[in-house]
């Protein structure tokens, strides 16, 4: 498939780079923001801007791409990304860090445009895969991502921003020369505004895209809610130092990306995509249920890895599903609101998870599953059958 769509090979380019990113900042975000003299509620309020930009940006940018085209807005959002990179490694002071997060949720609607050249570009038989190998490229970020930070924070506190602004830029570079325009309707949109929170209200009730959008929504604040927690979880409850830490988050993306290259396309032939989709969002209940009641590394470590595998065929399959549910003329508009919804999950999930905690610290978990368990039964109510309408967005 790679060798017949180049397309694809530059898509899989930009997942790796806004993962790369990602796992770069990750480990070393908190403890940068301190040298500029950040509480933390300040560091809470940093991590939650990139998300409420990207909240406000994606659906506007995933409709610009249906109407200018994939290519700009794909460089334009990739350049932002480097840039506030840039920002980040030579930031004079605090400030500087809450605009270089702005900045980069602005400009982060690339995902959402690259899923639509996936949908451009495949037939959609081809979806499944196409969507795992973004996925997989994902998965390969994340992998290597902590990696670079642990061997460079060492050298330099700003290194690791360096290198992955110049990751970024690198990508914009090849996607300039080598991406190709693939949107056949360009223009062909509503004449409507940009951004439209009406319309995201509305889009959960769409028959067609709503239930997928809700559980892109419910999916987001599950997973939040256990990104919030496993770390204090991982460090008061099992006593794991930092490095053990990081070996589970590496092993989490291996499993990731063998499940997105190797194994969602082959358990989609089997199962069916309903059903696949169905099973493994109940498989991502049970394993924050295991959270909650765990107390056993051991445990902790299998129930990791199969969350694994079941984050990676929801992560997968719900593009794909929502590419089906919309036509053909919006597929970057129904992916920006996909986006937008997952944003709005990623700015729940730790407000939550921090009323959960007070509690206990296991908490967060229950409240996971209890999130996960809805989408499941929301999975009935998705690729739904008959003749599929215009879709309004």
């Amino acid at each position: 498939m790679l060798r017949q769509n180049r397309n694809i090979l530059i898509i899989a380019l930009i997942a790796i780079v806004n993962a790369l990113g990602y796992g770069i900042i990750i480990p070393v975000l908190y403890s940068y923001s301190l040298k500029y003299g950040l509480s933390d509620f300040q560091n809470g309020l940093l991590f939650s801007t990139f998300s409420i930009c990207q909240f406000i940006s994606t659906p506007i940018i995933g409709r610009m791409s249906d109407k200018y085209g994939r290519r700009p807005l794909l460089i334009i959002s990739i350049l932002g990304t480097s840039l506030s990179f840039f920002m980040m490694a030579f930031a004079p002071n605090a400030l500087f860090l809450f605009l270089a997060r702005a900045l980069d949720g602005i400009t982060a609607g690339n995902i959402p445009v690259a899923s639509a050249v996936i949908s451009d570009t495949t037939t959609q038989e081809q979806r499944t895969r196409g969507f795992g190998i973004i996925g997989a490229s994902f998965g390969f970020g994340f992998i290597f991502g902590p990696t670079i930070s642990a061997l460079t924070v060492s050298h330099s506190a700003s290194l690791p921003f360096i290198i992955a602004g110049t990751i970024s830029l690198i990508a914009v570079i090849l996607t300039f020369i080598f991406l190709p325009e693939t949107n056949k309707y360009l223009g062909e949109v509503k004449h409507s505004s940009l951004f439209n929170f009406k319309k995201l209200f509305h889009a959960v009730f769409d028959e067609n895209v709503g239930s997928t959008l809700l559980i892109t929504l419910f999916s987001a604040i599950s997973f939040s809610l256990m990104i919030f927690a496993y770390q204090p979880f991982s460090i008061k409850i099992l006593h794991l130092s930092t490095n053990h830490i990081s070996l589970l988050f590496t092993l989490f993306g291996i499993v990731g990306l063998t499940a997105q290259l190797f194994l969602v396309h082959r358990f989609v032939a089997i199962l069916g995509l309903k059903k696949l989709f169905s099973s493994a969002l109940f498989g991502l209940s049970l394993m924050f249920l295991a959270f909650f009641f765990t107390r056993s590394l051991s445990t902790f470590i299998i129930a990791s890895i199969f969350l694994g595998l079941s984050n990676s065929s929801v992560q997968t399959l719900t593009p794909t599903i929502l590419s089906r549910e919309a036509d053909a003329k919006s597929q970057g508009s129904i992916m920006g609101l996909n986006a937008s919804y997952m944003s709005i999950g990623q700015i729940l999930g730790p407000i939550i998870g921090g009323f959960a905690a007070t509690v206990a610290i296991p908490y967060p978990f229950l409240a996971a599953s209890v999130f996960s368990l809805i989408c499941f039964f929301l999975s009935f109510h998705v690729l739904k059958q008959g003749v599929k309408k215009e879709s309004a967005f």
